[in-house]
């Protein structure tokens, strides 16, 4: 199963009013699990760059003004994506603005029904909690000491371990070694690999019955109730 994490950052908070995607990050994850294989562009927006927008990802108009634009470069993107299922943090806000630059360049917008949002698995699964991607890197221990400013590609890749936490965690290669092997030798290797080392030294077996003397204290401790509920 191929899925795709991706980050946009933009001039503002809305493409309805003109706001433009500046850079988009994309991770590959393959059974979820990272493959090394990312995605990431800078684009000319044509336009000005919010002081506000600039103080979260660092993205000035000068930086921007000779990368190319995102219908110049649309194809090598679509062709990475694929049609496989992409995920990101508050979804419906990358969506808008990815659908909204497709749109610009005469482009399909990208289904809906491929979109995965974080945001809303956290929101399930830790009710009442912080989820911006640092608290839920912080819940996981997913270590962003190098996140200065907002980064797509950054970001990308700090939500795939979030991604992977939240849908299972490492746990999740555990059926691994099951699905892969060919044959019974390939099988009994496994269990092999698998098997406690002989070497490691037995522990003595813990009772788990009571003693006679704990018996006795428990009787007399029965006998202080005053009309227990079981005789009636």
């Amino acid at each position: 199963m191929r899925e795709i994490i991706f980050d946009t950052e933009t001039t503002g908070i809305d493409p309805k009013q003109g706001h433009r995607m500046v850079e988009i990050g994309c991770v590959e994850l393959i059974d979820r699990m990272p493959t090394g294989e990312t995605f990431h562009a800078y684009y000319n927006p044509d336009r000005d760059m919010p002081a506000e927008a600039e103080a979260i990802h660092g993205l000035s108009a000068q930086f921007l003004a000779d990368k190319p634009r995102f219908s110049d470069k649309v194809d090598t993107f679509l062709a990475f994506v694929g049609e496989d299922k992409l995920v990101a943090h508050n979804a419906g806000f990358d969506f808008a603005f990815l659908n909204a630059e497709l749109e610009l360049c005469a482009r399909e917008p990208i289904c809906l029904s491929r979109k995965i949002d974080t945001l809303e698995l956290a929101r399930r699964k830790n009710p009442g909690g912080k989820h911006s991607l640092d608290a839920l890197c912080s819940r996981y221990g997913v270590d962003r000491s190098h996140r200065v400013f907002h980064g797509a590609l950054l970001d990308a890749e700090l939500l795939a371990q979030v991604y992977i936490e939240l849908t299972g965690g490492r746990q999740i290669a555990m059926g691994l070694v099951a699905e892969e092997v060919s044959d019974a030798g390939d099988a009994a290797e496994a269990i092999v690999a698998l098997a406690p080392s002989p070497d490691r030294p037995k522990r003595p077996i813990r009772p788990h019955s009571a003693t006679m003397q704990e018996l006795e204290r428990h009787a007399a401790f029965l006998e202080r109730i005053a009309r227990p509920i079981w005789n009636r």
